[in-house]
């Protein structure tokens, strides 16, 4: 049995990038760019109005007031789109709309809740000062200006950047394909209904979903027996994709077959049971070079090793630097005993207190009661060392989601 810092860093040592595909920027959200992009343009290409008004010479507006506005000339209109057709001249104005371009001889744009249209003339009661209300050419990116560096997470900021420069294709690294095999004789699909001593395949699901969240793709392989011949041909199967998952049959039972058969077709099991609670029955291997993990069976189980070990090795595959769930320190509302040697996550809901983190348990914490983890968006993490805690006492939780105020006090967020 080893600790899970260990079991960690055996899974990560060996995972690379996978390699970099071509995709439209409307799928690339959320991967990491596989390239550098250098603006091939200079945004905005021309000079433009920041404002609704009207282009003036702002020497022209020098004495500009309420009480004594200085009224120009209006010689056309120019909407965004279009260009001027000619150029100001000391006297005359060119009323222009957001976007359009600064027409030659204008060196300020008036905002036009300071004008006042009259005819072919408008009042100006502001005086303006050169470059008022202008966008220059190039204030935003310059041609030859590396814009968006290899490495980074696409957002939606990236993606309107991308095009904006032109770029409809872009080089990310791929999401890794995540296969799914449950196994046991109790299983049945989600849609036929359990009968005596049968359960549903939620585990299929649940890492199926989780996989997704991390940006994977899930293959879903479907239910193997309890049987070799049957886990020899699902195994065989998921060994096309990136990782490999299953779910059950890694304890000691008569009828936990998947050690075996992760020997037999993998490269031998790197490690079998980890010191932590719950999850502690989890083996470790490769395939073909790929990754090979045998979840527990029990629900909790699955998920909280799933987001120790799986989560992270697909976002390393995809590209990424930061691997690891946001963490807080939190108060916690409970007491509760454990095992020394083992390192705990528990089930909790943690919410923002007064400036401080408060965490609160979800209920009971077996393993295998799936509602604990409805209702949580965080694991406190309690480490080997520690026997009993206090209503009180600050603890380390991991964030499983977003739906934490975060901003509590400063100190509150750590880093992994």
């Amino acid at each position: 049995m080893i600790k899970v810092e260990e079991a960690l860093k055996t899974i990560l040592e060996g995972i690379r990038p996978l390699g970099c595909e071509n995709v439209p920027i409307t799928s690339a959200l959320g991967c990491v760019l596989g390239e550098d992009i250098v603006s091939g343009r200079t945004i905005p290409s021309l000079a433009n109005s920041a404002m609704d008004g009207y282009a003036v010479i702002a020497a022209d507006t020098a004495s500009a007031s309420r009480a004594r506005p200085v009224v120009l000339d209006v010689l056309e209109d120019v909407p965004a789109g279009k260009v001027a057709t000619q150029p100001v001249r000391k006297g005359q104005a060119i009323r222009i709309m957001t976007g359009a371009p600064l027409p030659g001889g204008a060196d300020a744009v008036m905002r036009v809740e300071d004008t006042e249209a009259q005819g072919g003339r408008v009042k100006i009661f502001v005086a303006a000062e050169p470059g008022l209300d202008i966008r220059e050419a190039g204030e935003d990116v310059k041609t030859g200006e590396l814009v968006i560096p290899r490495g980074s997470v696409i957002r939606a900021a990236e993606v309107g950047m991308l095009a904006a420069l032109g770029r409809s294709f872009v080089y990310v690294h791929q999401r890794p394909v995540v296969a799914i095999v449950s196994t046991g004789d109790e299983l049945l699909e989600v849609d036929e209904a359990p009968g005596p001593g049968k359960i549903v395949n939620s585990n299929g699901y649940s890492l199926a979903a989780l996989v997704l969240e991390a940006g994977g793709v899930p293959l879903q392989v479907g239910i193997a027996r309890d049987n070799r011949e049957d886990l020899l041909a699902k195994f065989k199967a998921a060994a096309r994709a990136d990782i490999v998952i299953s779910s059950g049959g890694v304890s000691v039972g008569d009828y936990d077959l998947v050690k075996d058969i992760m020997a037999e077709i993998g490269s031998g099991i790197r490690f079998w049971r980890v010191a932590m609670r719950p999850g502690r029955p989890l083996a470790f291997g490769l395939l073909e070079g790929k990754p090979l993990y045998g979840l527990p069976g029990n629900p909790v189980s699955s998920m909280v090793s799933f987001e120790q070990f799986i989560r992270p090795a697909i976002l390393k595959m995809r590209g990424y630097g930061n691997l690891f769930r946001r963490v807080v320190r939190a108060e916690m509302a409970d007491g509760y005993e454990k095992n020394a040697g083992l390192k705990y996550f528990l089930r909790a809901r943690i919410e923002l207190r007064e400036g401080r983190y408060v965490a609160a348990l979800t209920g009971e914490q077996g393993s295998g009661i799936l509602k604990s983890m409805v209702l949580a968006n965080g694991l406190v993490v309690l480490p080997e060392d520690i026997t009993a805690i206090r209503p009180g006492d600050e603890v380390t939780v991991q964030l499983l989601d977003g739906s934490l105020d975060l901003t509590a006090e400063p100190g509150a967020l750590v880093n992994r």
